[in-house]
């Protein structure tokens, strides 16, 4: 959790773009990640040189090579160019501004463009496309100095921190479909447990929200991970996969997941629905996804395996076709669907449905609140959980109805309780428990196959037999069709009482009508 201070920090670097005339959240957000790859790059090399100088050897990794880059203005040409020493942060940030901007303009950005993208590496390989959009050498300077001065020495705060920045883009109301919920994502993490073998992907990665959130679960349940070097190797090079076909996404996506201590992960540009899949079918362990809905494509953009799972043009359709050719046999996925994929009456809905309940085994569907993904969309949503098997296994489905997930679900979306009170590991009283069901959740999700399964229906979570579900053949996974309310006890009158009240009240009438002809007489 960020201190004030930095915050404050943060906010203010945001306000430096806002008036320096970068008002897109988006494309703040890109340039910052470009200075921060800048100075993470010039990082990498100090420690190259403090292990090369412990240990009395050549430096392995030169990342900024020696010599001169061959640019420069005509009188650096003479020389060669600038030295690529020059073109570190800790060498340029003590320039005066323009010449900053110069070394920053004419030489960094074609470095990382052309020199460090070669070499590849999980943010380098998408920084091929870097373009500087910093209109100003004030501007730069400003913003150098107040990155310069964020501690971020450790981990924890370099991920809190880029976490908090890409808050930013959300809170702005533009380009917040790219950011599924913190703690929406901490949740649907807890509930499917990765395991340090889990080989992991989000098909719509975006910012990489749900891969982030399932290494920092397995950084805090599983510390084994680094006290075993191939557990290790995997945790950091093989672990973590995600497809986006946003350029923009994909270096910030790839930044998030370096920041949040993740070396290597598997970042690709991708069209994950258009694409021929054929290399990554059955390649996952767990897929955690949030992927675009309420879109619709021509027959020739889907690729034609999807169309051989479900013939369908929607997206949000095609989306869970995507995740069952992705997964493993044994594989499990939680992912948001909007709620039409819960009881749409298409075909292609119905068989979708079909195979999830027959085909595989369905465990869960949890209901979301609607305010959930304010202030940028209001859709109804649910997560939906469940394990491919390809021989069938549902016996019952667990539902649970969210009713409040600690934030008003309104547009401004504050919180309704401490910070300590919040999320899914949160102690919380029966009157707080009404304003944060998360924690509830994660109990009684644990104990689906116990008590869970004795709920009756008028509950907020209940279980529902497979026969009930599969019944007409719609396959109707609304919660609204199982769930049932309380029924207020009501006294019937008998017709007698009826009668004597009507007659009750028409005697009433007829001594008004009898007092107000006296009153005109």
């Amino acid at each position: 959790m960020l201190v004030g201070e930095i915050r404050n920090q943060i906010n203010s670097i945001w306000d430096d773009f806002w008036s320096g005339g970068v008002s897109n959240p988006l494309s703040v957000m890109e340039q910052i990640t470009y200075l921060l790859f800048i100075k993470r790059l010039d990082e990498l090399q100090t420690v190259e040189e403090a292990r090369a100088q412990a240990t009395n050897k050549p430096i392995a990794r030169r990342i900024f090579p020696e010599g001169r880059d061959g640019r420069g203005d005509d009188a650096l040409r003479e020389l060669g160019g600038l030295p690529y020493e020059d073109m570190r942060w800790n060498k340029f940030k003590s320039a005066d501004a323009r010449e900053m901007y110069r070394i920053v303009d004419e030489h960094v950005f074609p470095f990382i463009r052309e020199k460090v993208a070669a070499e590849g590496g999980a943010v380098a390989k998408h920084m091929k496309d870097a373009r500087f959009a910093i209109p100003t050498p004030a501007l730069l300077a400003k913003v150098v100095d107040k990155l310069e001065h964020i501690p971020m020495a450790d981990r924890d705060t370099k991920g809190d921190v880029y976490e908090y920045l890409l808050s930013k883009i959300a809170s702005a109301g533009q380009n917040g479909q790219f950011r599924t919920p913190r703690h929406i994502i901490q949740l649907m993490v807890a509930l499917m447990a990765p395991t340090p073998k889990d080989v992991i992907c989000d098909p719509a990665a975006g910012t990489c929200g749900f891969l982030v959130g399932a290494g920092e679960y397995l950084r805090d349940q599983h510390p084994e991970i680094f006290r075993d070097e191939t557990m290790r190797r995997h945790f950091h090079d093989g672990a973590f996969h995600g497809f986006d076909f946003d350029p923009t996404m994909l270096r910030i996506g790839s930044m998030n997941m370096i920041l949040h201590g993740i070396e290597n992960p598997v970042i690709e540009a991708r069209d994950s629905l258009a694409q021929d899949i054929s290399g990554e079918a059955e390649r996952y362990d767990l897929i955690l996804a949030n992927p675009p809905f309420a879109g619709s494509l021509d027959d020739e953009q889907v690729a034609k395996d999807l169309q051989q799972v479900v013939k369908t043009r929607k997206t949000e359709l095609l989306f869970l076709a995507l995740f069952l050719r992705l997964l493993k046999v044994g594989g499990r996925a939680a992912v948001i669907v909007p709620d039409g994929v819960l009881f749409g009456s298409s075909k292609a809905h119905k068989e979708l449905r079909r195979m999830l309940v027959e085909d595989h085994k369905l465990d869960a569907v949890i209901s979301l609140p609607s305010g959930v993904f304010r202030p940028y969309a209001g859709v109804s949503t649910a997560i939906l959980v469940f394990t491919k098997t390809g021989v069938g296994g549902t016996d019952k489905v667990w539902f649970y109805d969210i009713k409040a997930d600690g934030w008003s679900l309104d547009d401004k979306r504050a919180p309704l309780l401490t910070d300590n009170k919040l999320g899914v590991t949160a102690q919380l009283t029966e009157a707080e428990r009404g304003k944060n069901n998360l924690p509830d959740v994660l109990m009684r999700w644990a104990d689906r196959d116990g008590a869970e399964a004795k709920r009756a229906r008028t509950d907020q979570s209940f279980c529902v037999p497979k026969a009930d579900i599969a019944g007409e053949g719609a396959y109707d996974l609304s919660i609204n069709r199982y769930q049932e309310t309380v029924q207020e006890e009501v006294v019937h009158e008998t017709p007698a009482a009826i009668i004597a009240e009507l007659k009750r009240l028409e005697g009433e009438i007829s001594e008004g009508l009898v007092t107000l002809e006296e009153m005109i007489g």
